[in-house]
């Protein structure tokens, strides 16, 4: 395929990588807080002493093996496609459970609520762009017990999308999601995303989940966040290498629980901010890592959990619109399976309904730049070249007037002449941004789930 895309690591250094992932497991191992968890691994070769487990290559290259390189997630009606998760399909989509929102309304900076989880799935509802929803807030109004079906809920009320749930805690509230997301159209529609605890551990509500996933069939998206000079050595190639042992050693956990579940294997390679101590987003170092660790998953064939479209800034301003651009462009770019966090301001604290907006139009201009370039005998057009000749142009032939429309055009971004951007007001970008959410807000919701299925997911979130 002729098309634009982006690497750091051949085949060979993605195989020392991995190598010196199979050393770490073997020799150092992981802690796994969970005794179900260690009695499977132990039952399958692995040396457990206390909460420490040692894991033989063999065991992870038969997990590597059963792993699937392919599942798919549905909607809920709609006209979104099935999503197939698959290395190279490239599906963006929202960020879960921060714990600060941009008002919409003022601007302001505050803390989340549960109407913000619903709003913003809303807003995922009505943009072509974005292809899976999650939270977006970790709303301050839900009791903490319950918040994980509440948020599933909300969410579940907003949008049809397939959805990626973020759960605080072990995996029995999937089985309670399981049921809420059959009530609202599909069983299948949705994922979940478990992290592992640097450095090289497993707590029980990553194993839990994954054990979980595994028996409901559920997708499981399993993601570290090893720091560069914290979690982990102050060497990027190294901390590739630990953040891949631990996703390895859940894969393990994973397809000991049944083996062919489905599985997305995510990176998390960051560089902490030593003048301020924030774990930032979008330093060069974090996007080299976690490409790196890509290239380590793409080189196993499976499919990849990465970053898109956001940013560390603190409100909507200049540095937002370069980090979201920049960010949204080099997850493309990277071919991952599924792109999350559009949308996120201040290095994950914080999401804004505005950056959704400006996202979809960026992931759009991204998925332009991504199209094949063929080299071809009607894509080299010599008849049109010819019949044009020296000084002649293109403007009313057959083939620009078929054509011209298959190339990209903006819909928030201004091509325009000065003298129409200014005679049609002079809006500034962040402005055309917020009328077009203004539109997505107005125009009410696109869908309702009937009465009787909205008292069931109250009832079965009220259950568990």
């Amino acid at each position: 395929m002729n098309r634009a895309t982006l690497r750091v690591w051949d085949d060979e250094a993605c195989r020392r990588v991995h190598e010196a992932s199979l050393a770490v497991l073997a020799r150092t191992g992981v802690e796994m807080k969970d005794g179900g968890a260690r009695e499977l691994c132990a039952a399958a070769g692995a040396r457990v002493e206390g909460r420490r487990v040692r894991l033989p290559a063999e065991l992870v290259e038969r997990a590597l093996e059963s792993a699937p390189r392919s599942s798919t997630l549905r909607p809920r009606g709609g006209e979104t496609a099935p999503l197939v998760l698959r290395d190279g399909a490239g599906y963006t989509g929202s960020g879960p459970d921060c714990l600060y929102v941009s008002d919409p309304e003022t601007g302001g900076r505050r803390r989340s609520t549960l109407a913000d989880v619903e709003a913003a799935a809303r807003v995922v509802e009505a943009l072509p762009n974005i292809d899976f929803a999650m939270s977006m807030a970790l709303p301050e109004d839900v009791a903490n017990e319950v918040v994980d079906v509440v948020q599933f809920a909300a969410m579940l009320r907003g949008t049809r999308k397939p959805i990626v749930v973020s759960s605080p805690y072990g995996g029995h509230t999937l089985y309670t999601m399981h049921e809420m997301a059959a009530a609202a159209g599909a069983a299948d529609s949705f994922a979940c995303l478990a992290m592992t605890s640097p450095p090289l551990m497993l707590d029980d509500v990553c194993c839990t989940k994954a054990l979980a996933c595994a028996d409901l069939g559920i997708p499981l998206v399993l993601a570290p966040s090893v720091s560069a000079g914290a979690q982990g050595p102050a060497s990027l190639t190294a901390c590739v290498a630990v953040a891949n042992a631990e996703v390895l050693a859940g894969l393990v956990v994973h397809q000991l629980g049944m083996p062919g579940a489905p599985f997305v294997m995510g990176v998390g390679t960051g560089v902490m901010n030593m003048q301020h101590a924030v774990e930032v987003y979008n330093s060069p170092g974090v996007f080299l890592g976690n490409q790196a660790q890509l290239d380590v998953i793409r080189w196993y064939g499976l499919p990849s959990w990465h970053y898109a479209g956001h940013s560390d800034s603190k409100g909507l301003d200049e540095q937002w619109a370069l980090e979201l651009g920049v960010s949204t462009l080099l997850g493309a770019l990277s071919r991952a399976t599924l792109l999350h966090d559009v949308g996120y301001l201040e290095s994950g604290l914080q999401s804004a309904l505005e950056g959704l907006v400006l996202g979809d139009e960026v992931v759009g201009y991204a998925r332009a730049l991504l199209e094949e370039l063929p080299v071809t005998e009607e894509a080299l057009a010599l008849a049109e070249v010819e019949a044009a000749g020296p000084g002649g142009n293109h403007l009313g032939t057959k083939m620009t007037r078929r054509q011209f429309r298959d190339f990209w055009r903006p819909a928030l971004i201004d091509q325009s002449t000065y003298e129409r951007w200014s005679a049609s007001g002079g809006a500034t970008l962040l402005e055309r941004v917020r009328a077009r959410l203004a539109e997505i807000r107005a125009a009410g919701p696109a869908f309702t789930l009937d009465e009787a299925v909205l008292r069931r997911l109250d009832e079965l979130a009220a259950s568990d």
